[in-house]
């Protein structure tokens, strides 16, 4: 994953992060953070009409330069090239979403990464409970993260699901194989959820930081806060909005 404009110390810039630069666990693991805590995921272009651009460059210039978030291509992408500045490997998986009431298309992208002769889960482009550190593929058992506990099992000897614990109930987020993907091979899931009328992103808006105590989301007018276990619901009404996206989230608004 490459794209010419992306610059690493300009990308530490927008997430915060003024660490190491080594390809360790502990760099990954920071930059994963950081990017969780200061790139929203969000759904704002596709609401506003767009389709979304999987040019690599355009995922720079909207994310790192003009300051926006992005969903899971976006995202995800964004950390790709910065995997691969640091020199660390990785590769693409598609992902099944499972947070819905009827079995859905692999149209999630996640990364698989290896360190310290492991593999690990990373995604930092998931709207719902998606991990907040790498998640080792044979850890086994439950993995606290925080307040959070995830887990990945084994429904059979080439799948994994990943599962979070949400209010206190276990609740499959995705499942996913080891399968290679390549950047082109989302960009059919890309225009699937740009554009298809029915899907959750077109439908609905969806706006998701992670914080150090946990998380916040909103979905059309309704927040979500999330602070060491404890979650406050209320209202947005339509004023309140831009205020939020920009003060809540950081996001510079699109024009």
């Amino acid at each position: 994953m490459h794209a010419d404009n992306f610059d690493l110390q300009q990308y530490f810039d927008r997430i915060g992060y003024g660490g190491e630069v080594r390809p360790e666990l502990a760099v990954v693991t920071a930059l994963m953070r950081s990017q969780l805590q200061n790139v929203p995921f969000e759904n704002l272009d596709v609401r506003a009409g767009k389709v979304i651009s999987l040019k690599p460059e355009d995922i720079v210039d909207k994310i790192v330069h003009r300051r926006r978030g992005g969903y899971c291509y976006e995202v995800n992408g964004l950390f790709a090239m910065a995997l691969t500045a640091l020199g660390v490997p990785w590769r693409f998986v598609g992902c099944r979403p499972m947070t819905y009431p009827a079995r859905r298309p692999r149209t999630h992208m996640a990364l698989i990464v290896t360190l310290d002769d492991e593999e690990w889960l990373c995604d930092v482009g998931f709207g719902s409970y998606g991990p907040r550190a790498p998640l080792r593929l044979d850890a086994g058992g439950e993995t606290r993260q925080d307040d959070d506990v995830f887990e990945l099992t084994r429904p059979n000897e080439r799948e994994y699901v990943l599962r979070a614990q949400v209010e206190g109930v276990w609740s499959d987020q995705y499942g996913f194989d080891l399968a290679h993907h390549e950047w082109v091979d989302f960009l059919p899931a890309n225009w699937l959820n740009s554009t298809h009328p029915e899907t959750l992103f077109t439908q609905h808006l969806v706006v998701m930081r992670q914080t150090p105590e946990g998380r916040v989301i909103l979905f059309d007018d309704r927040l979500k806060t999330v602070a060491h276990g404890e979650t406050t619901l209320r209202e947005i009404a339509d004023d309140e909005l831009p205020a939020l996206l920009r003060d809540g989230f950081g996001l510079d608004l699109p024009a």
